[in-house]
């Protein structure tokens, strides 16, 4: 599994690092937890909580994350140099922000999802869907 930018679609590298930089200009340190994913990775992220122990943390099957596209890539912000990963009280604001900062650079975050959310979770598909990705076509 990727933590490298230079492994996302090239517009997603750009925005990925206007991303940081406009959290980073707002106070906010990010790390990048997870960019491009195989498939075979994207397996045994799915399996975790199902087939093996661990709780669920992906809905996509391999194949059907923007991962395994290069359009997606994953965060944590910082807060006195410790990864925040709650999503409640002071730590929901952080996260609330972050999500602002990705969306103004064009990006969809999975923090504003309805089902499933996933505040870490940023991606652009270049206004393709899924099944368009599936059958070969890119951005």
């Amino acid at each position: 599994m990727s933590r490298k930018i230079e492994d996302l679609h090239p517009t997603l590298q750009a925005k990925c690092r206007a991303h940081i930089a406009a959290c980073e200009d707002a106070g906010i340190s990010l790390i990048i937890t997870s960019t491009y994913r195989s498939p075979e990775e994207q397996a045994v992220l799915y399996a975790q909580g199902r087939t093996t122990p661990g709780r669920v943390v992906t809905k996509a099957r391999p194949g059907k994350s923007m991962h395994n596209y290069r359009l997606a890539y994953d965060v944590v912000p910082l807060r006195n140099g410790k990864p925040v990963w709650g999503t409640a009280g002071e730590d929901a604001t952080v996260w609330q922000k972050v999500g602002a900062l990705g969306v103004a650079q064009g990006l969809e975050w999975a923090g504003n999802w309805t089902r499933f959310k996933e505040f870490p979770h940023f991606q652009w598909t270049g206004g393709l869907t899924l099944a368009e990705l599936q059958a070969g076509k890119t951005p």
